[in-house]
């Protein structure tokens, strides 16, 4: 089980800096840059053992708190065309940064138990 979360942890990192690269062409994009890539770094440290688990709980409040600043008024859904399109993209964002926090959340756990 130690190996699958280390996997998943590396595959985590990468696609956050995937989507770290991704957000170029964002309307704001140094906000969600940095998102990511805190989120890729906490991964990285988690596969090296070297984050306090405190930390990924601060980080999982911080996630779970930006997520709900970015719900948007009313949810049409994430998809192009079915919707005001500032809904759907605060949908997309809010979505993003629960999947962060769960993950974060993870972490901590695991970090925990190896304590």
């Amino acid at each position: 089980m130690k190996t699958f979360f280390k996997l998943f942890a590396i595959g985590f990192a990468l696609l956050c800096i995937i989507s770290a690269y991704l957000q170029l062409n964002d309307p704001d994009p140094l906000l969600w840059i940095c998102m990511y890539l805190s989120a890729a770094l906490a991964a990285v440290l988690f596969v090296l053992n070297k984050f306090p688990y405190r930390a990924y709980f601060l980080l999982f409040l911080g996630y779970i708190i930006g997520a709900y600043l970015f719900w948007p008024d009313k949810f049409e859904g994430v998809i192009v065309g079915s919707g005001n399109i500032n809904n759907i993209e605060h949908a997309r964002e809010s979505l993003g940064l629960l999947i962060l926090a769960l993950t974060m959340l993870i972490f901590g756990v695991r970090s925990k138990k190896k304590e």
